[in-house]
């Protein structure tokens, strides 16, 4: 492989706050694999939900909603500057002490959590992730530990690949929690972001009857995608809506908005169902009415990122053939600024991903508009 450069491209997070936050350089240094780690040149990097939240530091408290907070809460990980960058693909350029040196040149996809439990230990009580807890993707070279690295051989374009890790790790794991099961009703909200079109995929891996909450002008994407049928958000009745369309009870609601219809979606949901969330672009903040969930019997699950044991049988989807890639463009690194802007926009569906500019015309002009 080529010669690893002294400097590199990357854009680095100078603290919270809105774009100007986020400063491009060329003369970052290259990180070097420590013992157990691999150091991978970049090929492409999908950007996520909560690249924005933890740069606007808009996870609040848990005593007040408004406060300025990173993603752990009170605990955080987070140093500035941060690369973040959590979705990478690429190929191992250099391995570190005790890697063995054959891994170099390994075409691979990174599990972006980082895990302080051993193998086998499936809680994810103190997990953290990079991007937030070390330097991520959104560089020109990244080094994370070699148990993260998981070769690929599936054909799908490095931007494609990766489309998948952090979307479709939430959503298994969603799914997970709320033990979703073959031929059940579930119920997507935010269904045409990178999370929600990875529930519709999922859940049909399953052999689950999948429903899209979405806004209109999306239908048709996402029946294509595996939906059974889509409601439009915004009606004066979501609850009968929702009755009409499913023609049956909804068994799981997997809810990446809450907001103001947080109460309906536990009407919706039959006696003994399932509610699980991994977000809430709608509003963090909900009314509950417990009689509902009490008087109905409802399981709540809060879910995020996934284990180990969910990230090997995504590998498997993926090489297996059993998802698909959902990218609706590429950007250079250096158009990070625009790219969240287009993500905040919300008018596309799956995902946006991030390409360092030196591998600009071999792997992200193809994807480009």
């Amino acid at each position: 492989m080529a010669a690893i450069p002294g400097t590199m491209q990357a854009m680095r997070l100078m603290g919270h706050g809105g774009l100007d936050q986020l400063v491009h350089t060329r003369e970052a240094r290259t990180p070097a694999p420590a013992p157990g780690e691999v150091l991978i040149d970049v090929h492409a990097c999908g950007m996520n939900n909560t690249d924005i939240w933890v740069r606007e530091g808009a996870y609040g408290s848990e005593t007040d909603p408004s406060e300025v907070s990173s993603w752990r809460r009170g605990r955080s990980t987070l140093e500035f500057p941060r690369i973040q960058g959590a979705d990478i693909v690429g190929r191992i350029a250099a391995v570190g002490g005790g890697v063995r040196r054959d891994r170099i040149g390994q075409r691979v996809m990174v599990d972006f959590s980082l895990y302080h439990r051993p193998e086998g230990d499936d809680s994810l009580a103190d997990i953290d992730y990079i991007g937030h807890g070390r330097d991520g993707g959104f560089a020109d070279y990244v080094a994370v530990p070699a148990a993260n690295a998981h070769q690929i051989t599936a054909d799908i374009p490095d931007a494609g690949l990766a489309t998948f890790c952090c979307a479709y790790l939430t959503a298994e794991q969603m799914l997970d929690r709320a033990r979703l099961a073959e031929g059940e009703n579930i119920l997507i909200t935010g269904a045409s972001g990178g999370v929600g079109s990875a529930l519709i995929q999922l859940a049909r891996v399953r052999g689950a009857i999948p429903y899209a909450l979405t806004s209109a002008g999306k239908e048709q994407a996402l029946r294509d995608i595996g939906a059974e049928d889509v409601v439009l958000r915004g009606g004066e009745d979501l609850v009968g809506e929702v009755a009409r369309t499913a023609g049956g009870p909804i068994d799981v609601v997997a809810d990446l908005v809450g907001g103001e219809m947080f109460n309906d979606l536990l009407r919706i949901l039959r006696p003994e169902g399932r509610y699980t969330t991994a977000g809430a672009i709608g509003g963090p903040v909900v009314q509950l009415d417990l009689r509902t969930m009490y008087l109905k019997h409802l399981e709540l699950h809060g879910s995020s990122q996934g284990t180990r044991t969910a990230f090997r049988r995504l590998i498997g989807y993926i090489e297996t053939g059993r998802i698909r890639p959902l990218l609706e463009r590429t950007f250079r690194l250096s158009e990070l600024h625009e790219a969240q802007r287009t993500f905040l926009a919300k008018r596309f569906i799956g995902k946006l991903v991030v390409v360092p500019d030196r591998h600009w015309e071999s792997i992200g002009a193809p994807h480009a508009p």
